[in-house]
């Protein structure tokens, strides 16, 4: 991977493509203690016709993981700041879980910029019951365990029980990149996540928007993305059934099929 210093940091991303200025660019942005790797299936298809950047968050991946707690904005100013220094003008975003956010407010702040949106796992906020879980999470990762301690509930709400019992090897590959992430990281961007809330500012958004849902997900359900497309007029849903929050590795068929089509469509 290369790494660009941006926004006080270093982020560490990767291109695929050929980089043509004809051909539109991809940007993803992972989950909350994942890295760019959730997105393998979706470059082995999208990179024949399109230029794809993904990145590791702040805190994620071979970025830095400063100490201390994160903010939305901070996420988002990286994105852009990544943007600029690679001279992208203009992309289609696709982010699952706390990179939904991101391209949220990237899609607010920045609208020239963000061609259109492909939220997957997708919350604007999440309610106050949340907070006792955050910070238990986080409590238990800053334990001498560390991501160890976390590992088993994290895991349990990305995949659904079909896909534990046939997909061992990604199961095993999830496992590895939540335990290496950095506790500062996850700490920080947990902070980031938890404490946004977006939903006065979505009416902003005036790109296309495609919410895509798992059916199974118990870590964003249904409700929360409703409650994305309530805000958003334009916003059309993909439900993916026999997925949980990683609907784009769960059933990456079908993903495929739904962002290809979006792009396909246009404005």
């Amino acid at each position: 991977m290369d790494q660009a210093r941006v926004n006080g940091i270093d982020i560490a991303y990767r291109i695929e493509g050929d980089a043509a200025p004809t051909r539109p660019w991809l940007c993803f942005a992972h989950a909350l203690g994942h890295d760019h790797s959730m997105w393998d299936a979706q470059v082995e298809t999208f990179s024949r016709g399109c230029n794809i950047l993904r990145y590791d968050l702040r805190g994620h991946g071979r970025s830095s993981a400063p100490p201390g707690e994160y903010t939305l904005e901070q996420m988002a100013d990286d994105l852009r700041e990544l943007l600029d220094r690679l001279a992208i003008r203009r992309c289609h975003f696709i982010g699952a879980s706390i990179g939904s956010m991101i391209g949220q407010l990237a899609a607010i702040r920045s609208p020239m910029r963000i061609a259109s949106l492909t939220l997957a796992g997708a919350a604007c906020r999440f309610s106050p019951q949340m907070q006792p879980i955050w910070a238990s999470r986080i409590e238990a990762v800053r334990s001498p365990r560390g991501m160890d301690a976390i590992i088993d509930a994290t895991i349990s709400g990305w995949f659904t029980a079909g896909f534990f019992a046939t997909r061992a090897a990604d199961v095993a590959r999830a496992v590895r990149v939540l335990r290496s992430t950095p506790v500062a990281g996850y700490v920080g961007a947990v902070a980031a996540m938890s404490r946004a809330d977006l939903t006065t500012r979505l009416s902003a958004v005036s790109c296309p928007v495609l919410v895509v849902a798992g059916t199974d997900d118990r870590v964003t359900p249904l409700a929360h993305a409703e409650h994305v497309l309530m805000h958003i007029p334009q916003a059309r849903l993909h439900r993916i059934a026999g997925a949980s929050h990683l609907c784009n590795v769960e059933q990456a068929d079908d993903f495929n099929a739904a962002l290809r089509d979006f792009l396909a469509a246009g404005p």
